[in-house]
């Protein structure tokens, strides 16, 4: 069954990501060839060649490269996604964003520039569900 444009990202991880659980540091260039779920703090540049969830309370200090991603949490430096970029109303980022579709929740900070490559407004939205958990 192929997945609804409308689906969210979130719901799309798949069934065997790498996960930087809450608590745990990670310092160095990670590359990651699956999804990656990051609860706790990465400093230094990552290639994620999946999807990447920052979870709320995650932080990410470094330039991040992924196909798709959902921020939660806290990015200081640049984000480079190929498709779809989604920040949560908890989001709080310093540095650039570019990304071939960008959606941002109302209460999200963006201190920096945004460049969507597709040439498709940003979408602005209220979440409605729930946070998701977060990751221990």
């Amino acid at each position: 069954m192929a997945d609804s444009p409308r689906r969210r990202l979130a719901d799309r991880v798949s069934s065997s990501p790498t996960f930087i659980g809450s608590g745990s540091r990670f310092t160095g260039d990670l590359e990651c060839t699956s999804d990656l779920v990051v609860g706790g703090t990465v400093v230094g540049d990552g290639d994620v060649h999946g999807a990447l969830t920052l979870s709320e309370g995650g932080r990410w200090e470094g330039e991040i490269r992924a196909g798709n991603a959902v921020i939660a949490g806290e990015v200081e430096g640049a984000v480079t996604i190929a498709e779809k970029l989604e920040l949560r109303a908890t989001a709080r980022i310093k540095g650039s964003l570019r990304a071939r579709t960008i959606a941002v929740a109302k209460g999200a900070i963006i201190q920096g520039d945004m460049a969507v490559t597709s040439g498709s407004p940003v979408v602005h939205f209220e979440e409605k569900r729930g946070n998701e958990p977060k990751v221990n």
